[in-house]
């Protein structure tokens, strides 16, 4: 089965689009095609949310409504949801719940953002099984840059309709919702275009094979977070595009006792749940990790994919010791995350290969894990640079280390000079902890660059070094931690 439309839903209506460029995002065809101009484009870049809109899709029998960067999101990417803007909270009968809240508790200054903000809080409302209070409500809305700092009556606005939402006229058609999306079957192919340019979007990985086959030259694209920016602030003029997020055996999780693994279409929302429960640090990445909108579009395998040497996830799992599933056709080959990086933006695989998932190897009782992110700005940032540390201590003997940096090199990479002069010592002794810090400056040359000095990053990586040693050890650093760490048993896992 196969069409030559990307379809949506707008306000309970089907669109079919035939003739799209295959860069279109989904802010251009809101704005320029159906002249809906609530929704502003900022940044152009998925980092001030003025843009954010969001996508209504089926999951396990309900309705989830996920705000995104309709800025960076291609319109593509739009197929099988129902497309929700700020013009469609407004009835007959008044101003959506949210929206009177913004009124009553003067949430608008200046205007230009508050339609993304509104939008933000509208799919927060709409959360399912998640407690809200004021954490959760900021973090929502570390998305939403508010350039007249009016936070506090939004935040306020938010905690007067968020925390017991109303049903409101979503809610009341879910059911025909539903019964309209299922009309965008599973496993039909969509392909808009010709040879020489398209959007594509398989429904299965025999598809997905034959059109690499055919297109090896085509730009595979998952949750296009940094796809996005290449066409628009790269201006690049990507001509094919494959979209994964159609391929319904790319979009799992199986976890066992002792390991996780996460399929390529997998978003860092989806599967940050999981991930949190790791260990607290992976959990307060997870939440630092961009922001709402781009934990629901971005997917974690393809912030390896892209090779980013700044990639936050690449670090914490090569200490996980991490394997790969990359798929040519129909043979697969694994391979350790940390081969997979070869130099700057160059990666262990052939043209036709695809990573297909990423397999995480959970801690045990005796393995400790550390992961610092440090950044200019608390949320929302790129890190300057990333340090994941999984030590097994038994007794007070550093048995195994496994420590990952990104931002120190061209590519996330092992410090194998400071693990092995750990490893055999007392975790407890300070000569440990002095001899890794100095034994890391053989393991990388930074560069400089606008985030940090190289200088600034050999002497951070040396303290984290000192700190997350120091920390197993059982020397208390609350004071220098956005949270306290405690120490999980990971036993029962």
């Amino acid at each position: 089965m196969s069409r030559s439309t990307i379809s949506f839903l707008r306000r309970g209506q089907r669109i079919d689009i035939s003739n799209a460029d295959p860069r279109m995002t989904l802010l251009e065809w809101i704005r320029l095609s159906e002249r809906s101009t609530g929704t502003k484009e900022g940044c152009a870049e998925g980092d001030c949310g003025a843009c954010t809109v969001v996508l209504a899709r089926e999951r396990h029998g309900r309705l989830v409504y996920e705000p995104v960067n309709a800025c960076i999101l291609l319109l593509g990417q739009a197929d099988g949801a129902e497309v929700i803007t700020i013009e469609d909270l407004e009835t007959s009968k008044g101003l959506h719940t949210i929206q009177n809240a913004m009124v009553e508790r003067h949430g608008s200054q200046c205007g230009y953002c508050t339609p993304g903000i509104v939008m933000s809080l509208f799919a927060l409302s709409h959360a399912q099984n998640e407690k809200i209070d004021r954490d959760v409500v900021n973090d929502a809305l570390a998305g939403n840059l508010c350039r007249c700092t009016g936070y506090k009556p939004i935040v306020e606005a938010a905690l007067d309709r968020c925390v017991n939402p109303t049903p409101d006229h979503f809610d009341a058609r879910e059911s025909a919702t539903l019964a309209e999306l299922a009309n965008f079957k599973a496993g039909e192919d969509v392909f808009v275009g010709n040879d020489d340019a398209f959007f594509a979007a398989p429904g299965s990985e025999v598809s997905l094979a034959f059109l690499l086959k055919g297109h090896p030259d085509a730009t595979l694209v998952a949750g296009a977070t940094d796809i996005g920016l290449l066409i628009t602030k790269g201006l690049q003029d990507l001509k094919k595009i494959i979209w994964l997020g159609r391929i319904r055996s790319l979009a799992t999780i199986e976890e066992t006792e002792t390991s996780l693994t996460i399929g390529a279409s997998i978003t860092h929302q989806q599967v940050l749940p999981r991930l949190a429960v790791i260990d607290p640090d992976i959990a307060e990445l997870g939440r630092r990790f961009g922001s709402t909108q781009v934990r629901m579009s971005g997917t974690v395998v393809g912030n390896i994919a892209n090779g980013s040497p700044i990639g936050d996830w690449p670090p914490v799992f090569i200490a996980l010791g991490a394997t790969l599933e990359l798929r040519e056709g129909f043979s697969s080959r694994k391979l350790p995350l940390e081969e997979f990086f070869i130099a700057y933006r160059k990666q262990n695989r052939e043209p036709q290969e695809y990573l297909r998932r990423i397999t995480i190897q959970k801690p045990g009782p005796d393995n400790h894990i550390r992961v610092f992110k440090v950044t200019k700005r608390r949320d929302g940032d790129i890190s300057a640079l990333m340090g994941a540390f999984n030590i097994t201590v038994k007794g007070d003997l550093v048995s195994e280390a496994r420590i990952a940096f990104g931002g120190m090199a061209g590519i996330p990479k092992r410090a194998h000079h400071a693990e092995r002069a750990i490893t055999g010592a007392s975790i407890k002794d300070i000569a440990t902890w002095r001899a890794g810090a100095e034994a890391i400056e053989r393991d990388f040359e930074p560069l400089s660059d606008h985030r940090a000095s190289a200088e600034y990053r050999m002497r951070v990586t040396r303290n984290l070094v000192i700190k997350a040693l120091a920390e197993i050890a059982g020397v208390p650093s609350t004071t220098t931690r956005i949270f306290a760490h405690r120490e999980t048993s990971h036993a029962a896992e």
